[in-house]
């Protein structure tokens, strides 16, 4: 089974995917720090963010690979080219480098087919921009995720302090997830939107505990 759950900058789909996946016994396929992951070797690497080219050839060249802890928490590690990421991509810097990486339409092709690779091992949360209308349309379960800009930039910015990560006010952050959200929908390539077929959970006025249990619902529904 495919639950996928799509959704804009900080809603929280990592998070509670992780929880899902906790809770039914699933494995979870982060799509995000798959671009993460490009977005910080194109930075390593001194691409430019608008080289699509150079990016495609990154994403074709460097296999990403989830690991994870096997205790009850089940942390995830990502690896990309063989070398761990998994704290480095999530810094402002690949913040801000990742929606224009993700919009490359030749990195979109190379990490779709990495993604339905790592999907059809098994039963998966795979959270994302474009899982339920373009990389698992066919998902048994499909969850469109999102919360008003000021509660997710509250939320990124609580991320961000428990870090260690203080440079930026929310201002800066509020403004940063609105450009991110006007770029994620426009772009030319698989653009955020919802799945006619998706059950929308504003999550705004919700607990996570309280997300959790809806999404995990449809599936047992399903």
């Amino acid at each position: 089974m495919i639950i996928g759950i799509d959704g804009p900058a900080g809603a929280g789909k990592s998070t509670i995917a992780k929880l899902i996946a906790k809770e039914l016994g699933f494995s979870c396929l982060d799509t995000g720090a798959m671009y993460r992951s490009i977005a910080w070797k194109a930075l390593q690497e001194g691409v430019a963010l608008d080289d699509v080219d150079a990016l495609g050839k990154i994403a074709v060249e460097n296999e990403i690979e989830f690991t994870f802890d096997d205790d009850a928490d089940r942390a995830q590690h990502v690896f990309i080219g063989g070398q761990e990421v998994t704290t480095v991509i999530r810094t402002p810097e690949v913040d801000k480098a990742v929606s224009p990486v993700s919009a490359a339409p030749s990195v979109r092709e190379a990490l779709l087919v990495q993604q339905r690779r790592i999907g059809s091992k098994g039963n998966y949360v795979v959270e994302g921009r474009d899982i339920c209308t373009t990389v698992f349309p066919n998902a048994e379960v499909k969850v469109f995720l999102t919360a008003s800009a000021e509660e997710r930039a509250r939320r990124r910015m609580a991320q961000n302090e428990a870090r260690g990560m203080t440079d930026e006010t929310f201002e800066e952050i509020l403004a940063d997830i609105i450009r991110r959200d006007e770029a994620d929908s426009t772009r030319a390539v698989s653009p955020l939107r919802q799945a006619e077929d998706a059950t929308l959970v504003d999550s705004s006025d919700m607990t996570i505990e309280e997300v959790v249990k809806t999404i995990c619902d449809l599936a047992r529904q399903a």
